[in-house]
């Protein structure tokens, strides 16, 4: 944080993050544990330029899967791919290699929430091809 940055400035910019991270917008909160995490986590920790969202995303990736956050893992799985930081392939690949770093069983939840965002998104594209093509007529 710099000295010209005020709070509104760093909760700005942590929105900001927050949202280009996730892929969607994400408006302010209340309560500490919300400004904790907009404040420091985002506006300073995801916003360090050593490393870039996809390569913070993977190692989010493996340690949610190491510590079986299946719930959390799922909401990274979806904004990986509606940020188009990992292909479904590449999330594939991925469950494989956690698997022999975190063990099959993580590995194989890992794959299996893959497959259910991956369903979820093709579903959701469906309808909203449909949608569309009912509005046209």
């Amino acid at each position: 944080m710099t000295a010209s940055d005020n709070g509104a400035d760093r909760r700005a910019r942590g929105l900001a993050k927050m949202s280009q991270v996730y892929g969607w917008e994400v408006s302010d909160g209340p309560g500490e544990h919300f400004a904790v995490t907009v404040d420091h986590l985002f506006a300073d920790i995801w916003s360090r330029p050593q490393l870039s969202d996809r390569d913070r995303r993977l190692l989010l990736l493996g340690a949610l899967t190491a510590q079986g956050h299946l719930d959390v893992t799922e909401i990274q799985v979806s904004a990986a791919l509606r940020n188009g930081e990992l292909t479904e392939e590449q999330l594939r690949e991925i469950a494989i290699f956690l698997c022999h770093y975190t063990g099959w069983g993580p590995g194989t939840k890992f794959d299996s929430v893959v497959g259910k965002v991956v369903a979820a998104e093709e579903k959701a594209a469906r309808r909203a091809a449909r949608e569309q093509a009912s509005s046209e007529q």
